[in-house]
């Protein structure tokens, strides 16, 4: 038997808790032996619940029980996740987290401490919520050259811009509206200014590099200057606008960033919206992959977690060797990308035209009616020539990267 401790009991630890109790049965066959539920870690009470018998407020209790073997962290952030679940590796007990800013932060040296414990330390639900995405990096492809991946890997900013693109919302109101719903926080730094994306790119690309990936090495943009003018420009050129993470894993540099683009119906995340995920993987061999589905939520998410405790009871007495070391990746400048690029600016196409002409070469026009301003479709630019580039045009409103034929 499998004894496991759920250090806190909110959205997804709960999850966890419902899943073993519902699922037992399969659970144990897979697992190969029953799997139960003895702790939960939790600063709160919880007398109305199935697990009130259950709750304990000292970590203590758990770090130093022999017979708990496996862990569940569903706290987030980082304090106290990170010395706990610290601790708990080094007491010899599997981890199973969902918390990519401990994964983002600390990943290199929990794997480390993992490996010296012969224990593991999983964290499929850290990615894409109940999208299976780590494990078939680190199994199903693990004799592929990963040679890009791109993902929408947050619900919160797929949901508004599709509210935006669907429905014309603005950017305030598609906000205040996800919030109501539950889908954002109070306060939505994380999700709408990248953050989220980034540490959940970076733990990508380290899991298809086997290389540390420092998140604060990858350049973020967020979704916050996006506008419904671009989504009217959209509309009009059969278009959407999404917030990507990606990674690109060229032969001499290796690309990773976050920000929108601009896709038409031909990318194969075009489809993809409110608040699901996707994510595009291309190996060498095999090409393009794409795996979809709820990349959040109570029992997706716990879903995912709940296959790590498995696999961690499969695996009871050996550490699973997966992840990365710590060799440092090293991520290209931003200034080296190269994309199209969608450049709004004020003025009329046809007074501009020449020169728009003379700095970009073949570009193409989109004017809407009644609209003090135009857009320019560039060619294929670094980032570091557009900069140099519209820095002798005047009036520019925005400017969005994209990827179209």
């Amino acid at each position: 038997m499998i004894s496991v401790a759920i250090m806190g009991y909110g959205t997804i630890g709960s999850g966890v808790a419902e899943i073993l109790e519902k699922n037992q049965d399969v659970i144990a066959k897979r697992a190969g032996q029953e799997v139960t539920l003895k702790y939960v870690l939790d600063l709160r009470e919880f007398p109305d619940s199935p697990v009130a018998d259950k709750i304990v407020h000292d970590f203590a209790v758990i770090e130093q029980d022999p017979d708990v073997q496996v862990v569940v962290e569903t706290m987030g952030g980082l304090n106290p996740s990170y010395p706990f679940v610290k601790a708990c590796l080094q007491a010899g007990k599997h981890v199973a987290t969902s918390n990519k800013a401990l994964v983002a932060a600390y990943g290199t040296e929990l794997l480390q401490i993992a490996k010296e414990h012969n224990v593991n330390f999983f964290f499929e639900a850290s990615v894409g919520g109940g999208i299976p995405i780590i494990r078939p990096l680190y199994r199903c492809l693990m004799g592929e050259k990963i040679e890009e991946i791109t993902g929408i890997l947050n619900g919160t900013t797929n949901y508004i811009l599709t509210k935006m693109d669907k429905e014309g919302a603005s950017f305030e109101g598609a906000l205040k509206e996800a919030q109501d719903l539950g889908y954002a926080e109070r306060n939505p730094e994380a999700d709408v200014e990248g953050h989220d994306t980034c540490r959940k790119i970076a733990i990508l690309t380290a899991m298809a590099t086997g290389k540390e990936v420092n998140f604060e090495d990858i350049y973020t943009e967020g979704i916050t200057k996006i506008t419904d003018v671009d989504f009217k420009y959209a509309d009009k050129m059969g278009t959407s606008v999404k917030l990507f993470g990606s990674s690109r894993m060229g032969e001499e540099k290796i690309h990773a960033w976050v920000a929108p683009v601009m896709i038409g119906p031909e990318h194969p995340l075009y489809s993809v919206t409110d608040v699901f995920n996707g994510i595009l993987v291309k190996g060498n061999m095999l090409g393009t992959t794409m795996y979809y589905g709820s990349g959040a939520g109570k029992l997706p998410t716990a879903s995912a977690v709940v296959a790590d405790i498995i696999e961690a009871a499969q695996n009871a007495d050996r550490h699973v060797e997966m992840g990365w070391d710590d060799e440092r990746l090293e991520i290209a400048d931003m200034s080296t990308s190269a994309h199209r690029y969608f450049v709004r600016v004020e003025g009329k196409a046809a007074d501009k035209a020449e020169n728009m002409k003379a700095v970009f070469g073949e570009a193409e026009f989109i004017e809407l009616e009644n609209m003090d301003e135009f857009a320019v479709l560039t060619p294929v630019l670094t980032e570091a020539a557009l900069q140099e580039k519209i820095a002798g045009i005047s009036g520019v409103r925005q400017l969005i990267r994209a990827e179209l034929a």
